[in-house]
């Protein structure tokens, strides 16, 4: 019976999983396994059931009318279950065990991969399970503990605390400057190339804003390389590709490096924010005060990376391609 009852529960916590992302195959990265055993695990728990959980497709997986109301009983099940765990973890007082991190691809990559070893130093009894993509996390369907995300974003279920500034600007290779000219205005990069960026998630591509006077533009430029990785923008422009589009803190390396300089400055838009936030059932949970706490560090009010402005000239000092 213990056994019947294990699988039983295994099977409740993949049906959940895949009920909520929509597939087997996000549910198995999502737990660590692989998609047939999420398959397997929900097959068993629908013929235990003798019900149809999900109607399959060979491109969607849709919950059926009864699938529904048992993935609102399951998913209560499974924060309660949490909600257990996490008094455990809370009556720690030294951070221990798991900690699971989303994070959008650069700021996983350029700020907070490299300052993980650092933390861990401090905390060798924690496990970090970093997570990293453009995909919208659910942190309480998901059961992330801390997820940094870019803007000011409200939802009644989660804390949030401001973290930095987060600014974008257009950059350029001093090379490519040499050969086409500086632009002074964003109406003259239809006579550049341009190197853009496509979000993974949607496809969409992404719209460069402008601060015109007092009104926000935004440019869909005609690009001459796409790419869907956002370090690969800086790459190609570093190499002389064109002008792109990129955060500070992804090219403030290369601006260091004399790769990059930054255009159009003078349009910057004003900042916006990297947040954390967490689970309001993570308030007390140790691991995470100890990581919010780090990460203060790891974002300062006035971060290095936007010191890419104060080491180039400002935009319009060159109109044209050099004789």
């Amino acid at each position: 019976m213990a056994q019947i009852a294990l699988d039983r529960l295994t099977g409740l916590i993949a049906f959940a999983r895949s009920g909520s992302l929509g597939s087997y195959s996000a549910a198995a990265r999502a737990l660590g396994v692989s998609p047939s055993a999420i398959s397997k695990s929900v097959q068993r728990l629908e013929q235990h059931l003798g019900l149809r959980l999900f109607s399959r497709t060979t491109r969607s997986l849709t919950l059926t009318p009864e699938g529904r109301d048992l993935h609102e009983r399951t998913l209560r099940l499974l924060r309660e279950a949490d909600a257990i765990e996490q008094a455990a973890v809370a009556a720690r007082s030294e951070p221990a065990g798991t900690l699971r991190i989303a994070a959008p691809l650069p700021i996983g990559v350029n700020i907070l991969s490299p300052a993980l070893p650092r933390f861990r130093q401090r905390y060798p009894k924690l496990m970090i399970e970093l997570r990293i993509g453009d995909r919208y996390v659910d942190l309480i369907e998901e059961g992330i503990d801390v997820a940094i995300r870019v803007g000011d974003l409200a939802d009644s279920r989660l804390i949030s605390r401001q973290l930095a500034p987060h600014r974008i600007c257009a950059f350029a290779s001093p090379g490519y400057l040499a050969r086409r000219g500086t632009p002074i205005h964003p109406d003259e990069l239809v006579n550049h190339d341009c190197v853009n960026f496509r979000f993974q998630s949607s496809g969409q591509t992404f719209r460069w804003p402008f601060l015109i006077g007092d009104r926000l533009v935004e440019i869909m430029p005609d690009a001459a390389i796409i790419t869907d990785v956002s370090e690969a923008v800086a790459t190609v422009i570093a190499s002389g590709g064109g002008i792109g589009v990129t955060p500070t803190f992804v090219a403030a390396p290369y601006v260091r490096r004399n790769e990059l300089v930054p255009v159009l400055q003078d349009f910057v838009v004003p900042r916006t924010n990297i947040t954390a936030l967490w689970p309001e059932s993570r308030r007390g949970n140790p691991n995470v005060k100890a990581f919010v706490a780090f990460l203060g560090e790891v974002f300062p009010p006035d971060p290095p990376w936007d010191d890419v402005f104060a080491r180039a000239p400002r935009s319009g000092t060159t109109r044209g391609p050099k004789p």
